[in-house]
């Protein structure tokens, strides 16, 4: 628990209903994330959720300007984030480890033309201050814009995370 939020991120995850949201199978060989001092660099991902058989899909698929709009974009941003910490929580244990999220790093695939990136991103942010509340959760960030991205995913991100020294 932080001195300004009123809950740790282990319990903000079970208010915001997603304690049981299970990590995106890795596509790759890598893990979910490596520490490397007291930072925590989580692997990128995309907004996938789990079907009926526990596969990973992809929900929202398209270009942003084209075939999406902001608010879709935003609604895939967030099941991006959403996977971010699934991902850092199965590598460490608990959210409860985490000091603060430092850095994330966005990729939106949009078509030419397209200048709302970060508005897109925000439905990341948003979920993280949500999670680790305004001051720890609030942090530094990039939108780049993408010509396209596997699976015609809308985005994908990656999440840098600072933890507690005594944890």
């Amino acid at each position: 628990m932080s001195p300004t939020s009123p809950v740790s991120p282990e319990t903000a995850l079970v208010r915001l209903g997603l304690a049981d949201v299970r990590p995106p199978a890795p596509i790759g060989n890598f893990c979910f994330g490596v520490r490397a001092g007291d930072l925590f660099f989580v692997s990128g991902t995309y907004g996938t959720t789990k079907d009926a058989d526990g596969n990973d899909q992809l929900p929202i698929t398209g270009k942003l300007g084209r075939e999406l709009t902001i608010e879709e974009g935003q609604a895939s941003a967030r099941l991006v984030a959403i996977n971010l910490l699934a991902m850092a929580r199965a590598e460490l244990g608990s959210l409860d480890k985490v000091l603060r999220v430092v850095r994330l790093a966005g990729y939106i695939n949009c078509a030419p033309g397209f200048a709302q990136a970060p508005a897109v991103l925000n439905g990341a942010s948003d979920l993280l201050i949500e999670v680790f509340g305004p001051e720890l959760g609030k942090h530094a960030r990039i939108a780049l814009y993408q010509p396209d991205l596997p699976r015609e995913a809308p985005l994908t991100a990656e999440l840098t995370l600072q933890l507690h020294p005594d944890k």
